[in-house]
């Protein structure tokens, strides 16, 4: 319920700006894809303002989320190679509980640390 509460307190204003941004640039640009030529492009776009900003925004996320999940591969890689590592080493636990008990560990008496005496003032 909370989460639901946050994401309306952020989704509602984001969704107003969006609408008023868009609304306050919707006049009409032309959007070339010819570097060669600018007075006749081979191909080229009219489109609103806000379409044009919007469309290179999400570009640009959609290109920054791929980079990253590149950047973040090793990482990926580690934890998977952990996670094998992590399951072997608990089926042999298990066989060697099985095999000499029941895995409790022995009690230990720990030899009881020296309290460090404050410095004299």
């Amino acid at each position: 319920m909370f989460r639901k509460i946050i994401t309306a307190i952020i989704v509602v204003p984001l969704a107003v700006v969006i609408i008023a941004f868009a609304v306050a640039n919707r006049h009409m640009v032309t959007v070339s894809f010819d570097p060669f030529s600018s007075a006749a492009p081979a191909y080229a776009a009219t489109l609103p303002l806000f379409a044009v900003i919007l469309a290179v925004l999400i570009l640009g996320v959609v290109v920054g989320g791929i980079a990253a999940w590149i950047k973040q591969s090793k990482w990926r890689r580690a934890a998977r190679r952990l996670d094998g590592e992590v399951r072997s080493l608990r089926q042999e636990f298990a066989t060697i509980r099985d095999r000499f008990g029941t895995g409790e560990p022995a009690p230990t008496q720990y030899a009881q640390t020296p309290a460090i005496p404050p410095p004299a003032a």
